[in-house]
């Protein structure tokens, strides 16, 4: 069975480097807005017997949620054989359990629908805090493609003498392994929040770190606070500018802006998120964990 991928509005560009790199062909999706704002989709050619994969860039999902589900319908009332989900940021994974009485459980909330509308799932890295796998939230197949192999091989060409840190203790997973492929030292920061922009941050002992080029690694970056605190630490204490490494470049207006401000010596990211900031590739990995939920498909 013939795999096709199809790509909703700003994923064209990561949909066109997967389609390429697996050899599939790329259909086309017809989408705009009503004047009063609904969406209307159109699936320009036959997918009858196919196996579609839908490319997703979720990192604003609110406005992209309907039309996710509506083309996960409109694929399969139009004979697609199954239909899996490529979302490099999967959204809705930090309201992980009811904080307060009468909250919403997002991350289930959106783990159902997504397992209601696809046979299958690929992503990078979700922010699993309080899950232990994909599994625990998800009803389908579905690959947490991990993107340490790649910032390790990007880390190793272009940092010398690295020595890995994390902003807090939720970044140990990803610097430990990173650090472990790079084979160079790593420590991982404190972090006490009192609000969304109030951070306390603390440093364990770093002496051993001295002479190295501090890297700074984080899943999400969104408003950069948490690692701009992390830069201005290592600063104080006397280390050379960091390079800012993060995962999924959420990057709210200004976050950018704000690392340089306190001090980064360069933003480097994965490209499952779109940024300027871009720089390593997780194509070839994706690619991988698509064959492997697709074969004998």
């Amino acid at each position: 069975m013939k795999l096709q991928l199809m790509a909703l509005p700003g994923a064209e560009d990561a949909a066109d480097r997967l389609a390429t790199r697996l050899g599939a062909a790329y259909g086309v999706l017809d989408h705009r807005r009503f004047p009063d704002g609904e969406t209307y989709l159109r699936v320009a050619g036959d997918v009858t017997g196919q196996a579609v994969a839908v490319v997703a860039a979720l990192h604003e999902p609110d406005p992209q949620i309907p039309a996710l589900l509506f083309l996960a319908d409109a694929l399969r009332e139009l004979g697609a054989a199954r239909v899996g989900l490529v979302a490099p940021y999967l959204p809705y994974m930090r309201q992980d359990t009811r904080f307060r009485p009468g909250e919403a459980v997002t991350s289930r909330s959106f783990a159902r629908l997504v397992s209601r509308a696809f046979d299958w799932l690929v992503t990078v890295d979700p922010h699993l805090h309080r899950h232990p796998s994909l599994r625990a939230l998800y009803d389908i197949p579905a690959r947490a493609v991990a993107s340490a192999p790649a910032i390790a091989d990007w880390v190793q060409a272009s940092v010398e003498r690295p020595a890995l840190i994390g902003p807090d203790a939720e970044s140990a997973q990803w610097v430990g392994e990173v650090a472990r492929r790079v084979r160079c030292p790593f420590a991982v920061l404190s972090k006490q929040r009192h609000g969304d922009f109030d951070i306390d941050q603390s440093a364990p002992e770093l002496a051993g770190l001295r002479g190295h080029t501090p890297v700074l690694l984080d899943d999400i970056v969104a408003s950069g606070h948490t690692m701009a605190g992390a830069v201005r630490l290592l600063r104080g204490e006397g280390f050379d500018a960091p390079v800012c490494v993060g995962v999924h470049a959420l990057f709210t207006p200004g976050a950018d802006s704000l690392l340089v401000a306190a001090g980064a010596a360069r933003i480097v990211s994965c490209n499952t998120v779109a940024h300027p900031s871009n720089a390593i590739d997780l194509t070839p990995l994706l690619a991988e964990a698509v064959k492997a939920l697709t074969v004998g498909e």
